[in-house]
């Protein structure tokens, strides 16, 4: 369980031949009796793993349609401990890793040893902190390693190669390669150039690289894909998700298994 068993789902659909694609959703938005619905259709659909937004007040990576899910989710009175009873009750019925995606401000509130505790009575496979830098990251890092759960580490297009090279070094699970500068959120097309971003930090990260912020397409997804190891898709899930276009989010991962050469 945990880190072990999210680096083998990301290993096996690597060792098939295919991409690794991982759908973001915000958990509480529809309400939290639906939370573990919604991760067997993604376990269903293919997906490789599952992150899962903890909705908070003060979002700093998040872009508008994220922000909106929270909110909603906030409105339906979802709370991190909420979230992780629920993912407790079917923590034996579900195969894909779930990843929460969380700020450090909740997990203080909430006691980083009592929040690695229940992460792990709740089947939580990795934790990804945007507002947590690497200098800080002790913090929780022996917690969540005593209890195996996977610290995933994020690079920003603005960080140098030593930088790159030393996240690329801690990370555990996958290194997750921001595409875009600024907040998560739909794109039409990505800055020259990043291509080779993304197989520059390839070339020095052991873990899976996933490209994320920005992917709403299967066209991106394919793209993106020739690049790194697979992509991370949030916005558009969601909106998705909103519109009960299920079809639509099955060709989104569908991209990831049959991506095909192309140029950025």
């Amino acid at each position: 369980m945990g880190k072990e068993k999210l680096s083998q789902a990301l290993d096996n659909v690597l060792a098939n031949g295919e991409k690794i694609f991982v759908p973001y959703i915000m958990a509480g938005d529809g309400g939290l009796d639906i939370l573990n619905e919604r991760i067997q259709f993604f376990e269903d659909a293919g997906a490789t793993a599952l992150e899962l937004g903890i909705p908070f007040s003060d979002p700093v990576a998040d872009g508008p349609t994220i922000q909106e899910a929270g909110i909603r989710s906030l409105r339906a009175g979802t709370t991190l401990k909420g979230v992780l009873d629920e993912l407790k009750k079917n923590k034996n019925g579900r195969k894909i890793p779930i990843v929460l995606m969380t700020y450090m401000n909740p997990i203080f509130v909430y006691g980083t040893k009592e929040f690695a505790e229940d992460c792990e009575q709740a089947g939580v496979d990795g934790i990804i902190i945007p507002d947590l830098p690497i200098e800080e990251e002790e913090l929780v890092t022996g917690e969540l390693s005593s209890h195996h759960i996977a610290l995933i580490r994020l690079a920003a297009l603005t960080s140098s190669k030593e930088r790159i090279r030393e996240i690329a070094k801690r990370t555990e699970g996958f290194l997750y390669a921001v595409t875009v500068t600024g907040i998560t959120g739909a794109r039409n097309s990505y800055r020259e150039g990043i291509g080779t971003y993304l197989q520059e930090i390839k070339s020095i990260s052991v873990a899976p690289v996933l490209a994320g912020f920005g992917v709403s397409t299967p066209e991106q997804v394919s793209e993106l894909s020739q690049y790194c190891d697979g992509v991370v898709v949030g916005s558009k899930i969601i909106e998705l998700l909103q519109n009960n276009e299920y079809e639509a989010i099955r060709k989104l991962i569908d991209a990831a298994k049959r991506y095909e050469k192309a140029t950025l």
